[in-house]
């Protein structure tokens, strides 16, 4: 004989009503969280958004300065400064970054490359050296009787700051040195963040000048 169907008790039942029902809180409770995150990733992601087109405004307004900043020339060679105006009319990509060096008063945009007509304009980032704004050796080129004839008056301590899209990095000057043309180990890789500023010596040498005065700053950790 077949067995007839047994009916459930009603206790039995009202326990898988209030299991349905859990599961239907729960199901909705899911999907309530799932929408709270997405919600919450997307409005992390307008804030980083906002956050990078605020930075990116605010270098560019430093970037327009130091671009529009005649520099003092009082102490450049004629040659110098003739071939900085023919500069002017030439065209460049973006600096990258911007130099500041309060105690001299010298704010000099930073091309990319080491050409003439970069170091004429302005300093030149030097290739194979950390980028503005990275962490590394940031290795840094400019003509001894242009820009970088200033250095001739920096001193151990001061502030070399380096200004790039959402960050300033400051150094304090720890070394100056006289090298010759062939040691390039100033540029190698450090573990220690580092702007290394390169310019040939003496300044006022008559003639191709022998030897490169460096000048090394080391993060200013207090400071950033």
């Amino acid at each position: 004989m077949l067995a007839r169907p047994s009916r459930d008790d009603p206790q039995r039942a009202l326990g898988r009503r209030a299991l349905r029902a859990g599961l239907s809180i729960a199901a909705k409770l899911s999907l309530g969280l799932g929408a709270l995150c997405a919600g919450l990733f997307v409005l992390a992601q307008t804030d980083r958004s906002v956050a990078s087109a605020s930075a990116l405004d605010a270098f560019r307004e430093v970037q327009r300065t130091a671009l529009a900043l005649a520099p003092d020339q009082t102490t450049w060679s004629a040659q110098r400064q003739a071939d900085y105006r023919e500069s002017l009319a030439e065209t460049f990509d973006a600096p990258p970054g911007v130099l500041e060096i309060p105690s001299l008063k010298l704010t000099v945009p930073i091309f990319t490359g080491t050409s003439e007509l970069v170091l004429n304009r302005g300093v030149g980032w030097i290739e194979g050296t950390a980028m503005p704004g990275e962490e590394g050796n940031v290795g840094l080129a400019g003509h001894r009787d242009g820009y970088f004839r200033a250095l001739k008056d920096l001193k151990l301590g001061d502030t070399i700051e380096v200004q790039s899209v959402g960050r300033t990095l400051r150094y304090r000057v720890t070394d100056l040195r006289i090298v010759e043309p062939t040691d390039v180990s100033v540029l190698d890789p450090t573990d220690e963040p580092t702007v290394t500023l390169v310019t040939c010596y003496p300044f006022y040498y008559v003639g191709s000048a022998p030897q490169r005065y460096i000048v090394r700053g080391t993060l200013d950790r207090s400071r950033t």
